[in-house]
């Protein structure tokens, strides 16, 4: 099969690429073999996750006067909703593509979803400024709080529950103090899923990236990756043949790193997904963050780290440093690994046939293991183009 960073091309050979069902029993038996679920129930949870984003959508407009944070879970698949005020909301149960699925509430969360994520975007320059190194900030809305990611010099600074405490009063909201032993990084290193290789002019040092998804505007066809990756790049084959991509434009903002390069040929909506690259699927659809929940199972192949699935830690999440050409804004979705290495930047993310964003970056323990990496939703692709879906 020909294909540009894990996207085929329109004349493809070999084996059709996989979508729909087929596609999720793969990211499925991934899901049992790390939660110990047989393939059969991890297959069932996946579907009931999939189709229970119309319930959660609804949830959040019910309540969307008091809604504080909304996070799914798992074995069983289960919802949970927690509110502001003391006015308790009976638990309710819900029928989701066959199966019952348990909507818990909880009461009394000191703020809503929406002042979280404000009191972030307004203080977020002022806890930067008071802490040793820019942190990273999100919103956890399994708790109703804010996330300061500090690092081991702020901490030995000012004892953790005062550190806390300042933080919160100067944001007015919850405040969660966390602990990473390295900064978080651009993933810069380049391959739907392929390899993209070129030459920065800045070191005329040779790098690497993944490819994201095939991008159309009118007749033209391009692939995605992460504007922090080379320009002019080159697709490599599996013989190490490189066919070169046009650069047609990059945006990298607060809330955006994304690059687009052009292919010379038509491309079908097509990713690799798998390590070894023998698996394409069919692009089917894509998610907004919107849509997306803390719990949701995810899953992202890096052409240096391969294919792997983990779970949504945090859709409001603003990285550590100045990766966005100074603060990023709370635009980003962290996911807790388990796998993220420089190479995987501009890979995407996904879940059967569904696209939900690109990698960015990721943030590393002590040990050198990958503890988190957070990807760009596709919302944020550029104007004038969108996601091709077979």
């Amino acid at each position: 099969m020909v294909s540009i960073a894990g996207v085929a091309s329109a004349q493809p050979v070999g084996p059709p690429a996989l979508d729909g069902q087929a596609a999720l029993a793969l990211d499925a038996a991934t899901y049992a073999a790390q939660s110990g679920l047989s393939p059969s129930n991890a297959l069932r949870e996946l579907q009931v996750q999939d189709a229970s984003v119309p319930v959660t959508d609804a949830l959040r407009t019910e309540f969307a006067d008091r809604l504080a944070g909304l996070s799914v879970g798992h074995a069983p698949f289960h919802v949970d909703v927690l509110l502001t005020g003391d006015a308790p909301v009976a638990d309710r149960v819900v029928q989701v593509a066959g199966m019952p699925v348990l909507i818990r509430f909880r009461t009394g969360a000191y703020a809503t979803h929406g002042q979280l994520v404000t009191a972030l975007a307004l203080h977020q320059t002022e806890i930067r400024a008071s802490l040793t190194r820019p942190p990273g900030i999100g919103v956890d809305p399994r708790i109703g709080a804010l996330v300061v990611m500090v690092g081991q010099a702020d901490l030995l600074a000012e004892p953790g529950e005062a550190l806390r405490d300042r933080i919160a009063r100067l944001a007015g909201v919850p405040v969660r103090i966390a602990s990473m032993e390295t900064p978080d990084t651009d993933l810069a290193d380049l391959q739907g899923g392929a390899r993209l290789v070129g030459v920065d002019p800045a070191d005329g040092r040779r790098y690497a990236c993944t490819s994201g998804f095939v991008v159309r505007r009118g007749a033209e066809d391009a692939v995605v990756t992460a504007a922090h990756c080379p320009d002019n790049l080159s697709w490599s084959d599996a013989a190490r043949t490189e066919h070169p991509l046009p650069f047609l434009g990059q945006w990298g903002w607060g809330y955006q790193d994304v690059q687009v390069n052009g292919s010379p040929v038509p491309l079908a909506p097509r990713f690799w997904s798998d390590t070894a690259k023998t698996i394409s699927r069919t692009v089917t659809g894509e998610r907004p963050r919107d849509s997306t929940r803390a719990g949701d199972i995810v899953c992202h192949r890096g052409e240096r780290t391969g294919y792997s699935c983990a779970e949504i830690w945090m859709p409001d999440f603003a990285p550590a440093g100045d990766l966005c050409g100074g603060g990023c804004t709370a635009a980003w979705v962290a996911v807790r690994g388990p796998t993220c290495r420089s190479g995987d930047s501009g890979g995407p993310v996904f879940l059967g046939g569904t696209a939900f964003g690109i990698v960015k970056g990721g943030s590393y323990r002590a040990d050198g293991s990958c503890a988190f990496y957070f990807y760009m939703s596709l919302d944020f692709l550029p104007s004038g183009w969108s996601l091709a879906t077979g």
